[in-house]
């Protein structure tokens, strides 16, 4: 009987290796050396960022086990693309110092100003200022993004009103105890005056990719980190002309300012940018900023 039951469990043993090796090499490819050219990489559908497929727009991702080059990609900038000779001025070490002085002293003096004055922005210097923001460096060169400008009262009056529905939820349901707290300090609302009350406003859009002409798909790379830095300049090209503003990034109405003013599904609004004079009777929060041993650390 022992000797019966020892060869039952060697066929279950058997069987039960049979079974493992059945799935590992199920789910092993056939091969683990990179494709060749006859065969090309393995190709897989690879979702747009707005939830598409590339496949859709004429273009096929092509995938593979290993880090191979997508050849057949269509890249976004021409390969021949031409590189040219590039130089700065190179300043002695007393010039540099009291340039970045000037420099630092100027952008210290920008404050978040939430108080605008009724008189008008000419046109000509939010284009510069615009202009300086988009001399940003972004990946691949892609740019990716897009300024609009709302100077019309009415337009600003609807924008306004979208904005504070959905920030009357936000602070009402959507943001924490915490984060009501901190925000006690600076006395915000959800009512958001200067959104009507600023001359114009500057509404910032993140682009994750644009079709060309023939229809095909061409990605933005780290369009998220681009489109920040682009911001940055133009909030330092804002201040050095006397122009306040106030970063603001309205929660959960991007679409409903996405379609208002006419712009692609796939654009995504990432900053909402009141621009003017500040008032006479503006105030800012009496804050400091932190000094340069909380904010660097040399290596030498």
């Amino acid at each position: 009987q022992s000797t019966g039951s020892s060869g039952i469990n060697a066929e279950y043993g058997t069987l039960l290796v049979k079974v493992i090796l059945d799935l590992i090499f199920a789910k092993t490819p056939a091969t683990s050396s990179p494709p060749n050219e006859s065969d090309g990489p393995a190709k897989k559908k690879e979702e747009a960022p707005d939830g598409g497929l590339f496949a859709d727009k004429n273009v096929v991702v092509e995938e593979s086990d290993g880090n191979y080059f997508y050849e057949k990609y269509i890249p976004t900038i021409e390969e021949d693309s031409t590189h040219i000779p590039f130089s700065l001025p190179r300043y002695d070490h007393a010039t540099m110092l009291k340039r970045s002085r000037d420099f630092y002293e100027l952008v210290n003096r920008r404050r978040s100003c939430r108080f605008f004055s009724s008189d008008p922005v000419e046109r000509e210097v939010i284009e510069q200022c615009v202009m300086a923001a988009g001399t940003s460096p972004s990946g691949a060169h892609t740019e990716p993004w897009r300024f609009v400008v709302v100077y019309n009262k009415e337009d600003r009056e609807v924008i306004r009103s979208l904005v504070e529905e959905e920030e009357r939820v936000n602070y009402e349901r959507r943001m924490g105890k915490k984060w009501l707290a901190d925000l006690q300090t600076i006395k915000t609302t959800f009512v958001k005056e200067y959104i009507s009350e600023a001359p114009a406003i500057i509404l910032v859009f993140k682009v994750p990719y644009h079709d060309d002409e023939k229809g095909v798909r061409h990605n933005h790379w780290y369009y998220e980190a681009s489109v920040s830095i682009a911001v940055g300049i133009l909030l330092c090209a804002l201040n050095n002309v006397g122009l306040v503003t106030v970063t603001s990034t309205p929660m959960n109405c991007g679409p409903a300012l996405r379609r208002l003013l006419n712009r692609p599904d796939h654009e995504k609004l990432a900053y909402l940018l009141p621009i003017g004079y500040p008032s006479d009777k503006a105030t800012v929060p009496d804050f400091a900023r932190k000094p340069l041993d909380e904010i660097c650390t040399f290596i030498e």
